[in-house]
């Protein structure tokens, strides 16, 4: 039976590669982004969408509702949507801190309760955090992004524990790094200001982060999301699921 699936962040990488894994699924989804592009990927996919900035007072309890009336009722909500700022604690001003926190973290709280009420009513329903690998490591210079994808596994497994009694699940999908647009223009930045080849930039890249020197391919990711939104999942409650050949315990 096809779904009703909100996915955040889903006008490029990861975002759209979940909604697009959902609508091969048969379900039918509804993205979000703070970019009018979103907009376009919906309408590749025959779906809706709506062009809204998170940290906006009030933008998750509109978007639960625009999503929920058209779709007919959100049953599978995807948190993915996600802002950083590369810089030191003492650099990083207060006004980034506050919109991460906005984004990455109050917004997937206000969206999980604007959603649940639907949820419950229908007697199901399917919550996918997007985490990261540094929701289980840390590093230095990015204080907003580590703190808030630690807070999201928190939120994960609190939201988990209320909902162990229904057949509502909420996990959290920890990916390491993709071969997204950012990661991509980052190993071409890299190339250049050292003078190498775009290749050898991505050994260079790879090196520091993903065991194996490799990417972790997004197909993993989105078939993982499309699993814990089956009947075969039912049992996966609160985890946090690592996607980082190993990087998180290396």
């Amino acid at each position: 039976m096809s779904r009703g699936v909100l996915i955040t962040g889903a006008a490029s990488g990861l975002g759209l590669g979940l909604a697009k894994a959902f609508a091969a699924a048969g379900d039918r989804v509804f993205l979000s982004d703070v970019s009018p592009v979103v907009a376009g990927a919906a309408a590749e996919l025959g779906s809706g969408s709506l062009v809204t900035d998170l940290a906006r007072t009030g933008a998750a309890a509109d978007l639960a509702a625009r999503a929920a009336d058209h779709l007919g009722g959100v049953d599978i909500l995807i948190n993915n949507a996600v802002i950083r700022r590369m810089a030191a604690v003492e650099d990083l001003p207060d006004a980034d801190w506050d919109c991460a926190l906005e984004v990455n973290l109050s917004a997937p709280f206000r969206l999980i309760k604007a959603c649940l009420p639907g949820m419950k009513a229908k007697g199901w329903g399917r919550i996918i955090n997007m985490g990261s690998v540094y929701s289980l490591i840390a590093l230095a210079g990015r204080a907003d992004y580590v703190t808030t994808k630690h807070a999201i596994t928190g939120l994960t497994r609190t939201v988990a524990l209320e909902l162990a009694e229904t057949r509502i699940t909420c996990n959290a999908i920890c990916p390491g790094l993709m071969a997204t647009d950012s990661a991509l223009a980052r190993i071409r930045a890299l190339a250049e200001a050292r003078g190498i080849s775009t290749a050898e930039a991505e050994r260079a890249f790879l090196a520091t982060r993903q065991p194996g020197g490799k990417f972790i391919p997004m197909e993993t990711v989105t078939a993982l999301a499309v699993f814990l939104c089956g009947e075969a999942s039912a049992g996966i409650n609160g985890a946090a699921i690592p996607v980082d050949n190993g990087w998180s315990f290396a």
